[in-house]
């Protein structure tokens, strides 16, 4: 990463299983308050999965303007949108207002695409043919998130999506951050969104062992590095950031959560058949960031609760940091969100964010049988009080992407 500039976080708008807005989020994270239940937008009676991550009592209309038909949009735009709302308003920045003299950066994450408009055109077709059949591709394509949110700000935008399985939202961040450091932008919106609760869907993550059958117990389902865990719990959200260069925010008066300063993606080597590109994404994170492992106060860590994917960043964390790795608290998210997928990166950044703002260290929920093969301290029952100064962040995807990201206290 260019070091020029320094991009920090201003802004958050959160919509999560476990909460919409900040403080409903981290209350649940502290708490260890899971967001995970029965699955109320299709009847899944028939399904081996009965449960996800839904985000609770979402209305569109309360965040979108009329004028842009919120109920035609895809839900993963709709939660875009309000998260976007959020962002701003919580980093007190109206882009008109500023009058910018170039076009702004959106950069969205989206692992899958507009699943739900997808799902109604395919049994509206099977019901009624093809003459019936509305325009649903419109909203079904890749950009078609960061195109509403341009439209909505109504200036130039630069608009890009990334698709790079669950490390989109946070690839895109780190995009966005690149093009802060190297001088091409002063803000940047950034994030990552995805809602793939549909019946299509969930079946095929079923089928594909991704979506745990602990029907009975749902808020317990999800289980990052405990021993009982059967797999992780498909969830759905949003989480948007407001990125601005540093002398930029203080300039106008922001107060930044947090700065970003190191970011590595790699894929693992599928020539070896090695599952080593995680250990390489924190290497090359903690290179560009001018950090050691000793300055890692806290690992925001993937951990989807999958029996092997847990083991393989355990390891990999060890890889990295030696005996140090016994001495980080390591925690991860998904016991409480589920995995919203490109959503996911996001979500852990903004707990990052909350964690350096209150200096307390969220559970991992739902850990409570030790696996001798996931031997680290994961913060385990309770939250911690500890004085945080940098936090390393984890996300790993289907077909071996990984992705990691350091965040600091901001030093004057």
């Amino acid at each position: 990463m260019n070091k020029r500039n320094r991009a920090v976080v201003t802004g958050m708008g959160v919509l999560a299983p476990n909460g919409t807005g900040l403080d409903a989020f981290w209350q649940s994270l502290v708490a260890g308050k899971s967001g995970v239940g029965h699955i109320t937008l299709f009847d899944a009676t028939e399904f081996k999965s009965r449960i996800a991550g839904e985000v609770k009592e979402f209305d569109p209309k309360d965040y979108i303007d009329a004028k842009y038909k919120p109920q035609r949009m895809a839900r993963h735009t709709q939660f875009a949108m309000a998260a976007m709302k959020m962002a701003l308003e919580d980093a007190k920045y109206d882009p008109v207002r500023e009058m910018l003299d170039h076009p702004i950066p959106i950069m969205m994450g989206v692992s899958t695409t507009a699943m739900d408009v997808l799902q109604d055109c395919f049994e509206t077709l099977e019901r009624k043919g093809p003459r019936s059949v509305n325009a649903g591709v419109l909203h079904c394509q890749p950009q078609a998130v960061t195109q509403m949110l341009a439209l909505a700000l109504g200036i130039a935008a630069r608009t890009t999506a990334v698709t790079s399985a669950c490390p989109s939202g946070l690839d895109a961040i780190a995009s966005a951050v690149t093009m802060i450091r190297n001088g091409e932008a002063d803000v940047a919106i950034a994030g990552g969104t995805d809602a793939t609760i549909t019946p299509l869907s969930m079946a095929s993550f079923a089928s594909a062992g991704l979506s745990s059958m602990r029907n009975l117990d749902p808020q317990c389902a999800s289980r990052p590095f405990d021993l009982e865990r059967d797999t992780g719990v498909i969830s759905e959200g949003c989480g948007i950031v407001i990125l601005e260069e540093y002398t930029s925010a203080i300039a106008r008066g922001a107060t930044p959560y947090l700065e970003i300063c190191g970011y590595g993606t790699q894929g693992d080597d599928y020539a070896t058949g090695d599952v080593f590109g995680l250990a390489q994404t924190m290497r090359l994170a903690l290179s560009s960031s001018g950090k050691t492992p000793e300055d890692i106060d806290y690992i925001c860590a993937y951990g989807p609760g999958h029996p092997a994917l847990d083991i393989v960043e355990t390891d990999m964390i060890k890889r990295v940091f030696g005996r140090r790795a016994y001495g980080i608290p390591i925690s991860s998210i998904k016991g409480v969100t589920g995995n919203p997928l490109s959503a996911g990166g996001p979500f852990q950044l903004i707990t990052c964010a909350l964690a350096l703002k209150h200096n307390v260290i969220p559970p991992t929920a739902n850990y409570s049988v030790p696996d001798p093969r996931c031997d680290l301290d994961y913060v385990p029952g309770r939250f911690r009080h500890r004085k945080l100064n940098t936090a390393l962040i984890n996300v790993r995807g289907l077909g071996g992407g990984n992705s990691s990201l350091v965040v600091q206290r901001v030093r004057e």
